[in-house]
């Protein structure tokens, strides 16, 4: 199977906190985890270049566990912070895989991962490095979903790999509309004329603006990952 080619040659990957918290919902699920890098080592392996932003809400969902006594910039300071944690577990983890990686992040930490610069980013990822970008935008009131956008649109990714709870975008929610429909293929424009929950709004019109294709798809079996690399139909795509 190695012997085929990838359909990407380099993808973003937005992995949600809660994903990574697996069963618990909380925390780190470190089998969840290994799993997942295990599929991202397949995918380096022949020659995908991956950024990877990590979500927060394993940890902290801003001014949501604020409840509603908290400043929102603090709040979403709070959650930057979260990310850092997840974007050191996942480092952590393809390094013991035998991968290099390095962590980037938005807001300054050099004792702990290099600043965000996007040139060094680039060159790591033409080096068969994985960059695990932490901290989301760097900026209050942006979602890491607007921060895997920006990474991609910034570094000239083929596509982005949305890995999520949901296995793909549906009419409605299907928690709670047995009726939903899901799509294999929407347009941006579909996607904020029906105000589906793709992602946010920012988020989803920086993709449109663009042109960057979006590929949601459940994160349950990591394998999928490895699926759309290759350019197996999974989930949904918009673009």
């Amino acid at each position: 199977m190695d012997s085929e080619k990838p359909a990407y040659k380099r993808v973003l990957i937005k992995l949600s906190g809660e994903a990574l918290a697996g069963e618990k919902h909380f925390g780190l699920d470190f089998d969840v985890i290994t799993k997942v890098c295990t599929v991202i080592k397949q995918c380096v392996d022949i020659g995908v270049e991956i950024g990877i932003v990590v979500g927060g809400g394993n940890f902290w969902r801003g001014v949501k566990d604020g409840g509603g006594k908290m400043e929102r910039t603090r709040a979403d300071h709070m959650g930057m912070m979260a990310t850092v944690m997840n974007s050191l577990a996942v480092a952590d983890v393809l390094e013991q895989l035998g991968v290099e990686v390095r962590v980037q992040t938005a807001l300054e930490i050099r004792a702990v991962a290099e600043p965000y610069i996007r040139l060094k980013a680039d060159k790591h990822l033409k080096n068969g490095r994985v960059v695990v970008f932490g901290c989301g935008t760097g900026n209050p009131y942006f979602s890491t979903d607007t921060a895997v956008v920006l990474r991609a649109a910034e570094l000239n990714a083929d596509a982005i790999l949305m890995a999520k709870n949901e296995d793909g975008v549906y009419s409605a929610d299907p928690k709670l509309d047995p009726k939903a429909v899901k799509y294999d293929n929407i347009t941006y424009d579909e996607v904020l004329q029906q105000h589906l929950t793709v992602m946010d709004s920012t988020a989803t019109s920086l993709s449109m603006d663009n042109k960057i294709p979006m590929i949601l798809f459940a994160l349950k079996d990591p394998n999928n990952i490895y699926k759309v690399v290759m350019g197996e139909k999974i989930g949904t795509m918009v673009e």
